[in-house]
Protein backbone atom coordinates (compact mmCIF):
# COMPACT_ATOMS: atom_id res chain seq x y z
CA UNK A 1 0.00 0.00 0.00
CA UNK A 2 1.46 3.33 -1.09
CA UNK A 3 1.65 6.30 1.46
CA UNK A 4 0.20 9.84 0.31
CA UNK A 5 2.26 13.11 0.38
CA UNK A 6 0.47 16.28 0.26
CA UNK A 7 2.64 19.23 2.15
CA UNK A 8 1.22 22.11 2.12
CA UNK A 9 2.76 25.41 1.63
CA UNK A 10 1.22 27.19 4.34
CA UNK A 11 2.67 29.61 7.00
CA UNK A 12 0.04 29.76 10.16
CA UNK A 13 -0.34 32.74 12.42
CA UNK A 14 -2.09 33.27 15.52
CA UNK A 15 -4.75 34.73 14.46
CA UNK A 16 -6.93 31.42 13.83
CA UNK A 17 -5.48 29.72 17.04
CA UNK A 18 -6.38 32.68 19.15
CA UNK A 19 -9.61 32.85 18.11
CA UNK A 20 -10.67 29.70 18.64
CA UNK A 21 -9.44 30.26 22.42
CA UNK A 22 -11.37 32.95 22.91
CA UNK A 23 -14.20 31.81 21.49
CA UNK A 24 -13.83 28.57 24.19
CA UNK A 25 -12.93 30.86 26.97
CA UNK A 26 -16.23 32.81 26.35
CA UNK A 27 -18.17 29.78 26.15
CA UNK A 28 -16.38 28.44 29.39
CA UNK A 29 -17.04 31.79 31.93
CA UNK A 30 -20.72 31.55 30.59
CA UNK A 31 -21.33 28.30 31.86
CA UNK A 32 -22.02 28.12 36.01
CA UNK A 33 -20.80 26.60 38.08
CA UNK A 34 -22.04 23.64 39.95
CA UNK A 35 -20.91 21.60 43.08
CA UNK A 36 -22.83 18.70 43.61
CA UNK A 37 -21.33 18.70 47.10
CA UNK A 38 -22.31 22.54 47.86
CA UNK A 39 -24.97 21.24 50.57
CA UNK A 40 -22.96 18.21 52.22
CA UNK A 41 -21.71 18.75 56.09
CA UNK A 42 -18.08 17.26 56.59
CA UNK A 43 -19.62 14.23 57.96
CA UNK A 44 -21.70 13.24 55.02
CA UNK A 45 -18.41 13.73 53.27
CA UNK A 46 -16.88 11.61 55.25
CA UNK A 47 -19.30 9.49 55.15
CA UNK A 48 -19.24 9.51 51.65
CA UNK A 49 -15.23 8.84 51.20
CA UNK A 50 -15.51 6.34 53.64
CA UNK A 51 -18.30 4.33 51.57
CA UNK A 52 -16.82 1.22 50.12
CA UNK A 53 -13.51 3.31 49.94
CA UNK A 54 -15.61 5.11 47.46
CA UNK A 55 -13.72 3.25 44.38
CA UNK A 56 -14.94 0.05 43.07
CA UNK A 57 -12.38 -0.87 40.47
CA UNK A 58 -12.94 -3.15 37.21
CA UNK A 59 -14.01 -6.69 38.12
CA UNK A 60 -13.78 -8.35 41.35
CA UNK A 61 -10.18 -8.59 42.77
CA UNK A 62 -9.22 -11.28 45.90
CA UNK A 63 -8.59 -10.36 48.85
CA UNK A 64 -5.22 -8.82 49.13
CA UNK A 65 -5.29 -7.40 45.69
CA UNK A 66 -2.47 -4.78 45.51
CA UNK A 67 -2.52 -1.96 42.45
CA UNK A 68 -0.75 1.24 41.87
CA UNK A 69 0.63 3.77 39.91
CA UNK A 70 4.74 3.97 39.25
CA UNK A 71 6.43 7.30 38.07
CA UNK A 72 9.70 6.50 35.24
CA UNK A 73 11.52 9.65 35.63
CA UNK A 74 15.26 11.12 34.85
CA UNK A 75 16.92 12.84 33.24
CA UNK A 76 16.52 12.80 29.41
CA UNK A 77 17.54 9.52 27.23
CA UNK A 78 17.90 7.93 30.59
CA UNK A 79 15.86 4.74 29.45
CA UNK A 80 12.21 5.44 30.14
CA UNK A 81 10.45 4.75 27.46
CA UNK A 82 12.46 1.79 26.40
CA UNK A 83 12.00 0.73 30.20
CA UNK A 84 7.98 1.08 30.02
CA UNK A 85 7.79 -1.07 26.69
CA UNK A 86 9.92 -3.90 27.77
CA UNK A 87 7.65 -3.77 31.24
CA UNK A 88 4.66 -3.65 29.09
CA UNK A 89 5.93 -6.24 26.08
CA UNK A 90 5.44 -3.82 23.07
CA UNK A 91 5.75 -0.59 21.96
CA UNK A 92 3.67 2.19 23.48
CA UNK A 93 6.41 4.98 23.98
CA UNK A 94 8.42 6.40 20.99
CA UNK A 95 12.09 6.23 21.57
CA UNK A 96 15.39 7.62 19.65
CA UNK A 97 18.28 9.16 20.28
CA UNK A 98 17.15 12.50 20.67
CA UNK A 99 16.97 14.28 23.92
CA UNK A 100 13.00 15.33 24.86
CA UNK A 101 11.92 12.59 22.39
CA UNK A 102 9.33 11.88 25.22
CA UNK A 103 6.63 14.99 25.24
CA UNK A 104 3.34 13.43 26.01
CA UNK A 105 2.88 11.51 29.19
CA UNK A 106 2.38 7.73 28.59
CA UNK A 107 0.89 5.27 30.83
CA UNK A 108 0.76 1.47 30.38
CA UNK A 109 -0.56 -1.12 32.27
CA UNK A 110 0.93 -4.80 33.32
CA UNK A 111 -1.18 -6.95 35.09
CA UNK A 112 0.05 -9.65 37.26
CA UNK A 113 -1.08 -12.51 39.29
CA UNK A 114 -2.03 -10.49 42.70
CA UNK A 115 -1.54 -6.99 41.36
CA UNK A 116 -1.22 -4.61 38.73
CA UNK A 117 0.97 -2.03 37.91
CA UNK A 118 0.06 1.35 36.05
CA UNK A 119 3.68 2.55 34.53
CA UNK A 120 3.62 6.02 33.84
CA UNK A 121 6.34 7.43 31.14
CA UNK A 122 7.70 11.23 32.09
CA UNK A 123 9.67 13.56 29.82
CA UNK A 124 12.93 13.92 31.03
CA UNK A 125 13.20 16.45 33.85
CA UNK A 126 16.05 19.25 32.89
CA UNK A 127 16.40 22.79 32.95
CA UNK A 128 13.65 24.33 30.42
CA UNK A 129 15.36 26.62 28.06
CA UNK A 130 11.62 27.61 26.16
CA UNK A 131 7.62 27.10 27.14
CA UNK A 132 7.97 23.62 25.62
CA UNK A 133 10.66 22.83 28.20
CA UNK A 134 8.48 24.19 30.99
CA UNK A 135 5.23 22.35 30.41
CA UNK A 136 7.37 19.28 29.88
CA UNK A 137 8.94 19.42 33.03
CA UNK A 138 5.61 20.85 34.79
CA UNK A 139 4.05 17.16 33.25
CA UNK A 140 7.21 14.87 34.58
CA UNK A 141 6.85 16.98 38.13
CA UNK A 142 3.45 16.86 38.23
CA UNK A 143 3.58 12.75 38.99
CA UNK A 144 6.14 12.87 41.51
CA UNK A 145 3.29 13.19 44.48
CA UNK A 146 0.31 11.45 42.43
CA UNK A 147 1.87 8.07 42.49
CA UNK A 148 2.78 5.16 44.54
CA UNK A 149 6.41 4.40 43.31
CA UNK A 150 9.02 6.98 41.89
CA UNK A 151 11.40 4.42 39.65
CA UNK A 152 14.44 7.16 39.08
CA UNK A 153 16.18 6.19 36.48
CA UNK A 154 20.25 6.49 35.52
CA UNK A 155 21.95 5.91 33.25
CA UNK A 156 25.30 3.53 33.93
CA UNK A 157 27.29 4.60 30.88
CA UNK A 158 27.24 7.98 31.31
CA UNK A 159 29.04 10.08 34.50
CA UNK A 160 26.42 11.71 37.04
CA UNK A 161 26.51 15.49 36.93
CA UNK A 162 24.45 18.43 38.06
CA UNK A 163 22.02 17.46 36.02
CA UNK A 164 20.86 14.04 37.51
CA UNK A 165 21.65 16.29 41.22
CA UNK A 166 19.50 18.58 40.24
CA UNK A 167 16.50 15.84 39.51
CA UNK A 168 17.51 13.98 42.50
CA UNK A 169 16.58 17.18 44.59
CA UNK A 170 12.72 17.14 42.98
CA UNK A 171 12.50 13.50 43.41
CA UNK A 172 13.96 13.34 47.05
CA UNK A 173 10.95 15.87 48.27
CA UNK A 174 8.21 13.36 46.91
CA UNK A 175 6.16 11.55 49.25
CA UNK A 176 6.27 8.48 46.97
CA UNK A 177 8.62 5.40 47.87
CA UNK A 178 11.76 5.80 45.77
CA UNK A 179 13.77 2.91 43.80
CA UNK A 180 17.32 3.43 42.11
CA UNK A 181 16.87 2.12 39.20
CA UNK A 182 20.15 2.10 36.76
CA UNK A 183 19.41 1.75 33.27
CA UNK A 184 21.74 0.56 30.35
CA UNK A 185 23.87 -2.04 32.01
CA UNK A 186 24.84 -4.05 28.90
CA UNK A 187 26.61 -1.12 28.02
CA UNK A 188 28.70 -0.56 30.77
CA UNK A 189 31.50 -2.95 32.53
CA UNK A 190 30.93 -3.88 36.57
CA UNK A 191 33.44 -1.51 37.95
CA UNK A 192 31.38 1.41 36.09
CA UNK A 193 28.20 -0.25 37.01
CA UNK A 194 29.74 -0.01 40.53
CA UNK A 195 30.77 3.48 40.74
CA UNK A 196 27.62 4.65 38.98
CA UNK A 197 25.46 3.23 42.30
CA UNK A 198 27.79 4.87 44.67
CA UNK A 199 27.75 8.13 43.34
CA UNK A 200 23.76 7.73 42.64
CA UNK A 201 23.81 6.84 46.40
CA UNK A 202 25.53 9.99 47.39
CA UNK A 203 22.56 11.87 45.68
CA UNK A 204 19.77 10.28 47.83
CA UNK A 205 18.08 7.99 49.81
CA UNK A 206 16.38 4.81 48.50
CA UNK A 207 13.73 2.41 49.61
CA UNK A 208 15.23 0.09 47.08
CA UNK A 209 17.61 0.02 44.01
CA UNK A 210 17.92 -2.51 40.91
CA UNK A 211 20.28 -2.73 37.75
CA UNK A 212 18.55 -3.32 34.59
CA UNK A 213 18.89 -3.41 30.27
CA UNK A 214 15.67 -3.03 28.80
CA UNK A 215 17.03 -3.80 25.14
CA UNK A 216 18.65 -7.24 27.31
CA UNK A 217 16.03 -7.96 29.04
CA UNK A 218 17.70 -7.97 31.80
CA UNK A 219 16.19 -7.62 35.05
CA UNK A 220 13.11 -6.21 33.42
CA UNK A 221 10.67 -8.70 35.55
CA UNK A 222 12.96 -8.15 38.46
CA UNK A 223 12.00 -4.51 38.27
CA UNK A 224 8.35 -5.12 38.19
CA UNK A 225 8.50 -7.32 40.86
CA UNK A 226 10.56 -4.55 42.70
CA UNK A 227 8.00 -1.92 42.94
CA UNK A 228 5.34 -4.00 42.78
CA UNK A 229 6.52 -4.59 46.43
CA UNK A 230 5.50 -1.09 47.37
CA UNK A 231 2.21 -0.95 45.63
CA UNK A 232 -1.05 -0.87 48.51
CA UNK A 233 -3.91 -2.95 48.17
CA UNK A 234 -6.33 -1.59 46.11
CA UNK A 235 -9.04 -2.25 43.34
CA UNK A 236 -8.19 -3.22 39.72
CA UNK A 237 -7.78 0.71 38.07
CA UNK A 238 -7.95 -0.51 34.44
CA UNK A 239 -9.77 -3.47 32.82
CA UNK A 240 -7.17 -6.47 32.27
CA UNK A 241 -7.85 -6.28 28.87
CA UNK A 242 -6.81 -2.45 28.48
CA UNK A 243 -2.91 -1.97 28.08
CA UNK A 244 -2.61 1.91 27.52
CA UNK A 245 -4.61 5.05 28.50
CA UNK A 246 -3.05 7.33 25.31
CA UNK A 247 -5.73 7.76 22.78
CA UNK A 248 -5.46 6.35 19.07
CA UNK A 249 -4.96 9.73 18.02
CA UNK A 250 -1.91 10.46 20.53
CA UNK A 251 -0.28 7.28 19.83
CA UNK A 252 -0.26 7.57 15.76
CA UNK A 253 1.25 11.23 16.25
CA UNK A 254 3.95 9.87 18.64
CA UNK A 255 4.76 6.88 15.75
CA UNK A 256 5.23 9.61 13.52
CA UNK A 257 6.98 12.48 15.46
CA UNK A 258 9.77 9.50 16.26
CA UNK A 259 10.30 8.32 12.57
CA UNK A 260 10.92 12.21 11.95
CA UNK A 261 13.22 12.24 14.50
CA UNK A 262 15.34 9.00 13.60
CA UNK A 263 15.42 10.21 9.86
CA UNK A 264 16.44 13.74 10.72
CA UNK A 265 18.55 13.21 13.41
CA UNK A 266 20.50 16.89 14.67
CA UNK A 267 18.68 18.63 12.15
CA UNK A 268 14.96 19.82 13.68
CA UNK A 269 14.30 17.30 16.54
CA UNK A 270 13.36 19.90 19.01
CA UNK A 271 11.22 21.94 16.88
CA UNK A 272 9.36 19.08 15.31
CA UNK A 273 5.42 19.10 16.40
CA UNK A 274 2.45 16.25 15.24
CA UNK A 275 -0.90 16.60 15.61
CA UNK A 276 -3.27 13.24 14.07
CA UNK A 277 -5.50 15.08 12.63
CA UNK A 278 -8.52 12.60 12.01
CA UNK A 279 -8.57 9.04 11.95
CA UNK A 280 -11.56 6.93 9.65
CA UNK A 281 -12.38 3.66 9.48
CA UNK A 282 -13.45 1.84 6.69
CA UNK A 283 -13.62 -1.70 5.63
CA UNK A 284 -10.50 -2.47 4.27
CA UNK A 285 -8.14 0.45 5.67
CA UNK A 286 -7.57 2.71 8.01
CA UNK A 287 -7.28 6.25 6.71
CA UNK A 288 -5.22 8.68 8.72
CA UNK A 289 -4.39 12.36 8.32
CA UNK A 290 -1.68 13.60 10.23
CA UNK A 291 0.45 17.21 10.47
CA UNK A 292 3.72 17.93 11.20
CA UNK A 293 4.60 21.25 12.59
CA UNK A 294 7.96 22.95 12.03
CA UNK A 295 9.02 26.60 13.22
CA UNK A 296 10.59 27.58 10.36
CA UNK A 297 10.22 26.93 6.10
CA UNK A 298 13.96 25.92 5.80
CA UNK A 299 13.10 22.65 8.20
CA UNK A 300 9.78 21.68 6.11
CA UNK A 301 12.35 21.84 3.27
CA UNK A 302 14.27 19.12 5.38
CA UNK A 303 11.81 17.21 6.14
CA UNK A 304 9.68 17.06 3.00
CA UNK A 305 13.09 16.36 1.08
CA UNK A 306 14.03 16.18 -2.83
CA UNK A 307 11.34 15.00 -4.50
CA UNK A 308 9.23 14.15 -1.48
CA UNK A 309 11.39 11.28 -0.43
CA UNK A 310 11.90 12.10 3.12
CA UNK A 311 8.62 12.84 3.75
CA UNK A 312 7.58 9.38 1.92
CA UNK A 313 9.74 7.48 3.52
CA UNK A 314 8.81 9.08 6.81
CA UNK A 315 5.20 8.27 6.51
CA UNK A 316 6.20 4.56 5.37
CA UNK A 317 8.16 3.80 8.51
CA UNK A 318 4.97 5.60 10.59
CA UNK A 319 2.66 3.36 8.66
CA UNK A 320 4.10 0.10 9.66
CA UNK A 321 4.42 0.87 13.11
CA UNK A 322 0.81 2.09 13.42
CA UNK A 323 0.18 -1.27 11.29
CA UNK A 324 1.25 -3.21 13.54
CA UNK A 325 -0.13 -1.44 16.85
CA UNK A 326 -3.12 -0.92 15.17
CA UNK A 327 -3.77 -4.49 13.64
CA UNK A 328 -5.34 -2.94 10.85
CA UNK A 329 -4.38 -1.88 7.02
CA UNK A 330 -3.04 2.00 7.46
CA UNK A 331 -3.62 4.69 4.47
CA UNK A 332 -1.46 7.64 5.43
CA UNK A 333 -2.01 11.06 4.22
CA UNK A 334 1.18 13.38 5.83
CA UNK A 335 1.17 17.33 6.13
CA UNK A 336 4.02 19.66 6.84
CA UNK A 337 3.38 22.80 8.01
CA UNK A 338 5.36 26.29 9.38
CA UNK A 339 4.33 27.47 12.84
CA UNK A 340 6.45 30.19 13.84
CA UNK A 341 8.04 29.67 17.69
CA UNK A 342 5.50 27.28 18.44
CA UNK A 343 7.37 26.04 21.21
CA UNK A 344 6.71 29.18 23.39
CA UNK A 345 3.27 29.38 22.34
CA UNK A 346 1.25 28.14 25.36
CA UNK A 347 -2.33 27.75 23.34
CA UNK A 348 -0.21 25.88 20.48
CA UNK A 349 1.57 23.52 23.26
CA UNK A 350 -1.79 23.16 25.02
CA UNK A 351 -3.42 21.44 21.19
CA UNK A 352 -0.48 19.10 21.18
CA UNK A 353 -1.00 18.00 24.42
CA UNK A 354 2.24 18.61 26.08
CA UNK A 355 0.84 19.83 29.35
CA UNK A 356 0.47 18.05 32.47
CA UNK A 357 -3.34 17.97 32.35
Amino acid sequence: MSDTMQPIDETLDDESLDAVDAEATEAYEEVEEFDPFEDMSDEELDALCDEDDGLAGFGDVEPGFRSGFVALVGRPNAGKSTLLNACYGKKVAITSPVAQTTRRRMRAVVNRPGYQLVFVDTPGIHKPKDGLGSELNKSALFELNDVDVVAFLIDATKPIGRGDAWVAERVKSARSKKVLVLTKADEADPAQVMEQLKAAHELMEYDDEIVTSSVKNFNVDAFIETVAHFLPEGPRWFPEDMGTDASDETLVAEFVREKVLRRTRDEIPHSVGVICDALEQTKKVLRVHATIYVEREGQKGIIIGKGGEMLKRISSLARRDIEKFMGTKVYMETWVKVKENWRDNPNFIRSQGYTEE
